[in-house]
């Protein structure tokens, strides 16, 4: 309880902090600078958006050592991310509401765009920040806006402009466990209206998992991405930006045994123990080896396209057109029996492959009248597709999958301002969507199963916004979302599967409220929301019925209720001193979800009801990775010493326990835990060059980024696995960076 207390009182111990610095400094002329967002398609004050956004500048990316898309929930409150032993499994949550399916054509609940571009495959998000301006975090449902894979949110992810003159931003960074990294940007005009930047960069980590059958290093990542704009303005009207951007990598994550029941055999045969089949291995909490035979990877490559045409109209009208093309492959492998043992020699695999074509068109009105709005049309289709293999020992499967989708929607947001310091907002947005799928099962007599369906929808808001004074604003709103119908396209589609139809469309109520504002002659940023968000037709793997008989598959199996408060700070108390901080708790839980799997080895005094199989209630069950604390506190501190600068940065991220299965597993639990990481060094005032030494974990608390129960595998005992964080261990390393 004083943990948590000391947690939700974290925002007003910063301001008191800060007083005596505001006391002692209000002759200053420093406060706040103002950070512009596009969270509603336009460019606003983030304090004037009545909305519950997050906005994660360049300068604390930095300072919080986020150096990677996974790294982001340490400074965005309600948002985590968990990581999967392939990128295409990993997902990401606001307010506990992420997607947790396997099925290739299943949508995410929380929607990446990357430079006004919808990043349409998830995985594709995964890689580094390199050359990004900003990071928007919006929470709660924005499919009026954004559309149907923003049920739960956004994350808006801005990259760096050309600039006007000649430019050279470059960074290296060295850590004592063998990461590299690198990164260089390249930016200028070519002529009087055209400009250019370039940027590319390349990591390399080995990792922090040993595998013990060849002595190699796993649980790593090593990644080289280009990105490119040409910004043209052939008249004060006209604004062309073309960018373009590839990416490759290799990520080799695994997952290391925690725990270990004494009488664990491998596929349960006599003899196979622990010591035969992973030999030198010792499950325990800091456990960093493997024994695997068939080495983990997830090779992926990516190249995307993009065409932004920005016109303005007469009458302060704009008009803005964006095109987009992305495609993406990812193949995979790892070790399905989860040891070095020669005799059962069990592996999956094969590959993702993935295009996505977008176009949309937008109108503005001005921003600056009473009488305001945004309206669009938006254009989609992806074509997503699976080949899968696993054996040849066990659990055999082989087959083939493709999914697609066409989606054909019309939006618009407007806001009245019918008194002097009252807005009302409506938003509407009304779409059509055509999935299609094929199914070969090529293991089971190349059984081949097609079909598809349509679904329209309507999702809205309605808002208030009033305008208390010219540093403070008070907002409400209600908001629906809506999640995409989808076909259950893994190991074990058959033709009683297609027959029942895709899964149902997941819809949501969102009541939110919420304050913004600057305080101290805008030395300090303070805000709070507060929701309450229902789910409905919950998509989640639960037990279905089909014919007489119950499959484990997914389907839509209840309800979903996610509420609570988040509050952000941030404080510029003198110029060389600014923290930040923000807290959320966040309730998310399941209210009906009568017919869910029992966790591997659940017992009937733990809930499991027998049955073919058996169930459980999960009634008041907390969602997956759906921490219900979580605390960023952050400060940057310079003195200028002679000629240079002296800089110090420090980033506290904390949350509490969470469980990575959706079944309630106790052995998939992991505690809760904070991370401390500091960083010193020093800078040339007005840019030129910095020298950073940084220490990441400082009290080397280890924890995990997932886990599993390997039940199965092993006989029908508990054996659980977690999945190590990149800063599993303490580390440190030097950072360089120069500029000009």
């Amino acid at each position: 309880m004083n943990r948590l207390l000391c947690c939700a009182s974290a925002p007003v111990l910063l301001l008191a902090m800060s007083a005596p610095a505001f006391a002692q400094a209000q002759s200053d002329s420093v406060s706040l600078e103002t950070v512009v967002v596009t969270a509603q398609k336009r460019q606003e004050n983030v304090q004037n958006v009545p909305l519950a956004v997050s906005v994660v500048t360049a300068r604390q990316l930095e300072s919080a050592g986020v150096k990677e898309f996974t790294d982001v929930s340490r400074v965005a409150p309600s948002l985590t991310i968990r990581q999967a032993d392939q990128p295409i499994n990993a997902s990401v949550a606001l307010r506990g509401i992420g997607t947790f399916a396997y099925g290739i054509g299943v949508e995410p609940s929380v929607a990446v765009q990357l430079d006004d571009v919808p990043v349409s495959f998830q995985a594709r998000a995964f890689s580094d920040l390199t050359d990004v301006e900003r990071i928007e975090v919006l929470r709660g449902p924005q499919s009026t806006l954004y559309g149907k894979s923003a049920s739960a949110g956004l994350i808006n992810i801005t990259t760096r402009d050309p600039s006007a003159r000649f430019s050279v931003l470059a960074n290296v960074l060295a850590t004592d466990d063998h990461e590299y990294r690198g990164a260089v940007s390249l930016s200028g005009p070519i002529g009087e209206t055209l400009g250019y930047r370039l940027s590319a960069s390349r990591s390399e980590y080995d990792g922090n998992v040993r595998n013990l059958y060849d002595g190699s290093k796993i649980n790593g990542r090593d990644e080289t991405s280009v990105r490119g704009k040409l910004l043209w303005r052939p008249s004060d009207q006209l604004k062309v930006t073309l960018g373009a951007s590839y990416i490759e990598g290799t990520a080799t994550s695994d997952a290391t045994m925690r725990t270990y029941a004494p009488g664990a055999l491998l596929r349960g045969t006599a003899g196979l123990t622990a010591a035969v089949t992973m030999p030198g291995v010792v499950p325990g909490e800091k456990n960093l080896t493997v024994s695997n035979d068939t080495p983990p990877y997830a090779k992926s490559e990516g190249f995307g396209q993009s065409l932004k045409v920005e016109y303005d109209l007469p009458k302060d009208f704009t008009l803005v057109s964006i095109t987009s093309h992305d495609q993406f492959r990812l193949d995979d492998q790892l070790d399905s029996d989860r040891t070095s043992y020669a005799g059962i020699k069990n592996f999956q695999g094969g590959y993702f492959k993935a295009k996505a074509n977008t176009q949309e068109f937008r109108l503005l009105s001005p921003g600056d009248g009473d009488f305001r709005y945004t309206v669009g049309l938006f254009y989609g289709d992806n074509d997503l597709r699976r080949s899968f293999k696993r054996g040849p020992v066990f659990s055999l499967a082989q087959w083939y999958a493709r999914a697609t989708s066409e989606n054909k929607a019309a939006f618009g947001q407007a806001e009245w301002t019918f008194l002097p310091k009252t807005t009302a907002i409506v938003g509407l947005r009304y779409q059509k969507e055509d999935i299609g799928f094929y199914f070969n099962d090529i293991l089971n007599g190349n059984a081949k199963f097609s079909g598809g369906n349509s679904d329209s929808s309507a999702t809205y808001r309605l808002g208030l916004r009033q305008q208390v004074s010219d540093d403070v604003m008070v907002f409400g709103s209600f908001a629906t979302g809506h999640k995409g119908q989808t076909y259950d396209l893994t190991t074990g589609f058959n033709q009683a599967r297609a027959n029942v139809g895709p899964i149902k469309p997941e819809t949501s109520d969102s009541f939110e409220a919420g304050i913004k504002s600057q305080l101290f002659d805008h030395r300090v940023m303070l805000n709070g929301t507060v929701f309450h968000v229902k789910y409905d037709d919950y998509q989640a793997q639960g037990i279905d019925t089909i014919g007489g008989t119950q499959n484990f598959r997914l389907t839509n199996v209840g309800k979903v209720l996610t509420k609570g408060v988040e509050i952000e700070a941030t404080a510029i108390a003198t110029k060389d001193l600014r923290f930040n901080g923000s807290i959320a708790y966040v309730d998310a839980k399941i209210t009906a979800f009568p017919k869910a799997a029992c966790w591997p080895g659940q017992t009937a005094a733990q809930g499991c009801v027998a049955g073919s199989p058996a169930f459980q209630d999960l009634k008041g069950a907390t969602l997956p990775n759906a921490p219900k604390w979580k605390l960023n506190v952050g400060m940057d501190f310079s003195q200028p010493i002679g000629s240079v600068e002296m800089i110090f940065s420090a980033a506290y991220a904390y949350q509490t326990k969470v469980n990575f299965s959706l079944n309630t597993d106790p052995g998939t639990v992991q505690k809760a835990y904070g991370v401390l990481n500091v960083s010193g060094g020093f800078r040339k005032p007005g840019g030129g060059y910095q020298a950073v030494i940084f220490v990441n974990n400082v009290f080397d608390k280890g924890y995990g980024v997932n886990g599993a129960n390997q039940f199965g595998n092993f006989g029908s005992q508990t054996v659980t696995e977690l999945q190590p964080a990149r800063d599993f261990h303490r580390y440190a390393g030097v950072r360089l960076s120069a500029s000009y």
